[in-house]
Formats: structure tokens, sequence, C-alpha cells
């Protein structure tokens, strides 16, 4: 170990004596040896921003794709909440050939629906779960308020359905919430008109 130690040691000097050897030979060559030191850093400061440059690009072209992505899902959904609502309203089953045939019509329309409900999954988009869950703002958007025995808060009815894709809210649901029926009473009064008792 020693022995190596003591040659690494005998070849450095060797390699600085042969420098000074050589830059007393040569002229300029001080300023020559700069330059080229120079333009190496230069290289190498080029080939890391290159690098940077192409990681920059890649990661820009996934999140276009993203957002093209969430763009045509987000214009999709309306159309398929519409199919949901036209699909829940459909004609009473008879038992003769007339209800034959619509049963045919809605299992295809259904057959239809989970297909769109397939491409949405692929796509990492789920539906925002509401009726018994308690409300989150995040999630939910309440537009009304219903007399309930279930805890305040509790989500009672969907009125439209929400998203979310890869975890991020995309389309609110908008819902109608329980209200404690003393509290729901009570603001019914503030904002009603006086009772016969408070008129006299």
């Amino acid at each position: 170990m020693k022995d190596q130690q003591k040659q690494k040691k005998e070849n450095l000097e060797v390699e600085a004596k042969d420098k000074k050897n050589f830059l007393k030979k040569c002229k300029n060559c001080e300023k020559l040896i700069k330059e080229t030191e120079d333009y190496k850093a230069g290289w190498q400061r080029a080939q890391a921003d290159y690098k940077n440059l192409q990681k920059e690009i890649s990661e820009m072209k996934s999140e276009w794709v993203r957002i093209s992505e969430q763009q045509i899902l987000e214009d999709f959904i309306p159309v398929y909440d519409n199919f949901k609502k036209a699909f829940a309203h459909h004609p009473k089953l008879n038992n003769d050939e007339m209800g034959k045939k619509v049963k045919n019509w809605i299992d295809g329309i259904g057959f239809i629906m989970k297909q769109f409900e397939n491409v949405l999954k692929n796509y990492n988009v789920e539906e925002i779960k509401t009726i018994g869950e308690m409300f989150n703002p995040e999630q939910h958007e309440a537009i009304g308020q219903e007399e309930s025995d279930q805890l305040e808060h509790t989500i009672l009815k969907e009125v439209d359905a929400g998203y979310t894709m890869k975890g991020k809210v995309i389309k609110v649901a908008k819902v109608i919430v329980a209200k404690n029926k003393m509290n729901y009473h009570d603001e019914q009064n503030e904002v009603g008109p006086p009772t016969k008792n408070e008129q006299s």
C-alpha cells in the first residue's frame, strides 16, 4: 500500500516537472491551456443545459397531454350526465310485445352507458360519492337543504354528478343536504312571515 502511494506521488511529481519543462519551451502555452480549459468548461455547461432542456421539454409534453385529455373529458362528461339522466327515466315495462321491445332497447342503451363508464375509468375519472356521505366543500356544492332525521350536512340527494380525475376534482357534485329539524324550522321562521301570535 505504501509502495503504491509512493509510486503515485512520484508520477505526479514527474507530470508536474514535464508540464513545467513544456511551458518553458512553448510560448503562450499557459494562455492556450487556459483557453482549452475554458472551452472544456463551456462544453460541459452546454451539455448540462441541453440535458435540462430535454427534461423540461419532456415534462411540458406530459403536461400538454394531461391538459388535452382533461379538456376533452370535461367536454364529454356533460353529455354522459345527460345520457344517464335520460336513461333513468326510461318507459315502464309491460309484459306485452311492446314491453319486450322496450326492454331490449333499455338493455342496449345500458350497454352503451357501460362503455362510457369504461372510457372514463381508463382515464382515471371517477364519480364523486354523494348520497349518504357527509358534505365536503372541496367535492360538493350544496344547492339546497331539506329537513331530515339524518345528521346535519349529510347528503340526501344528488342533483348533478361530480367527478375527479387522478384524484383531482374536475367537476363538483351538486347536492341537497340534510338540515336538523329544529334548526331548519328556526331558519324558516327567521326568513318567513311572522306568525299570528307575533302579529298580535
